[in-house]
């Protein structure tokens, strides 16, 4: 993984596990084995047969750490993607295909290399608004409509697997768990729902909120799920049960995005109130408060290792916040136009915002300097996304075309 930790799964009781081991002072110069030989001292799961499988994962983890990054982004291709504009664009793990939702009801699915259109995911009755892929997997693909179903479609032939009915409004947030056996679906009617996707049937409702949901995610683990409303709040779920866990009260506006750190501590949450506030996700207690915009927050993230916090603005700024000492370290300013989405590059070390002012561009996280402006769309970028590998870009925009860079 490219972010410094590593995850190891094992079975209990018949049951599939997981457990997270930080590796946050890895350095180039680390005697891994060492480092390992430590791991394996504190944590009983590294046995001796997979401890040449962890100094592997971890050596190859230490040479991503050790390139170089100076990497300037070209437009490399222009996609007349779709005949109304897009509203969303991802990734499968690897980067060699993306996907492209819009108002024109479909979702198309390109190869990334040539720029050729491998499907259309044909069948909603109104606007494609969410997409996902279940990385890391990559082989099926969810797509969520203002149709008030959720479909599920093969990667390799563009058949739908099962349409999920049972909203009665919109659906504008999904999301796979990280082990792809459900998505999570977020409406208008102010529920989220949980489907099953080998059964293609509903598991469970979640409900509680007074408002329309607009943001969901899964913590790395997949057993618990958070959802974001307009009714103020950040309600924590237990995947299992569909029993709510926590409410986060305290943003005083709607919610317009929230996440969970790598290893499932911490929850941020941005709100058209002008902050973002960092949660205890064990407990639900609220930690801190980070202040500064003018206008509505319109997205939040953490980077990988959960070390440092992005903040993008309807003020046309973004701004970095250490999570640990929870200060702001740096104001990306620049943009011409609120910025809309944000995301750090998988080493964390690059931040990349999308803006209304038709640019997207590229910051240093540790000291907010813009390195590149992405120009030539011809109207907003609302949705931007690196590859696995931090060295292709795209972003989609009300022009009706997606840029690879």
């Amino acid at each position: 993984f490219f972010f410094k930790g590593i995850i190891l799964e094992y079975v209990q009781g018949d049951k599939p596990k997981t457990r997270s081991i930080d590796l946050l002072d890895l350095r180039p110069d680390t005697d891994v084995i060492a480092l390992v030989e430590e791991i394996q001292k504190a944590e009983p799961l590294v046995t001796t047969s997979c401890k040449e499988h962890v100094i592997h994962v971890v050596q190859r983890l230490q040479e991503k750490l050790g390139e170089k990054e100076d990497h300037k982004f070209h437009l490399f291709k222009v996609l007349r993607a779709h005949i109304l504009p897009l509203t969303n664009v991802a990734f499968n793990k690897s980067g060699s295909c993306f996907i492209t939702g819009s108002y024109d009801r479909t979702c198309k699915v390109w190869d990334t290399m040539s720029g050729e259109e491998l499907h259309v995911l044909e069948g909603h009755r109104n606007v494609v608004y969410a997409i996902a892929f279940n990385n890391p997997y990559g082989d099926k693909i969810a797509t969520g409509s203002f149709d008030k179903t959720c479909k599920l479609w093969s990667t390799e032939t563009g058949k739908c697997y099962h349409t999920f009915r049972g909203h009665s409004a919109e659906i504008v947030c999904l999301s796979f768990n990280p082990q792809s056996t459900l998505v999570a679906t977020g409406s208008m009617d102010g529920t989220a729902k949980l489907w099953d996707i080998e059964k293609g049937e509903e598991m469970v409702t979640l409900s509680g909120h007074s408002g329309e949901i607009v943001a969901l995610s899964f913590n790395t683990t997949g057993d618990r799920i958070i959802t974001g409303s307009f009714d103020h709040t950040v309600a924590v779920w237990d995947v299992g049960t569909g029993r709510m866990l926590h409410t986060l009260v305290g943003h005083r506006g709607e919610i317009s995005s929230a996440q969970f750190n790598w290893d499932c501590s911490l929850i941020v949450s941005g709100s058209m109130d002008r902050t973002a506030m960092l949660w205890n996700a064990v407990t639900g207690t609220q930690i801190a408060t980070l202040t500064g915009h003018s206008d509505e927050i319109l997205d939040v993230c953490f980077d990988y290792v959960g070390q440092r916090i992005a903040t993008a603005s309807a003020d046309g700024s973004a701004r970095v916040y250490n999570a640990e000492t929870k200060q702001c370290i740096a104001k990306l300013e620049g943009h011409g136009g609120e910025i809309s989405k944000i995301c750090f590059s998988p080493k964390g070390n690059r931040i990349l915002t999308a803006s209304s002012d038709k640019t997207a561009r590229l910051w240093d996280a540790a000291t907010g300097h813009c390195l590149q402006i992405l120009e030539g769309h011809a109207e907003e970028i609302f949705s931007c996304a690196f590859n696995y590998k931090g060295d292709i870009i795209i972003t989609g925009s009300k022009d009706n075309t997606c840029r690879i860079w």
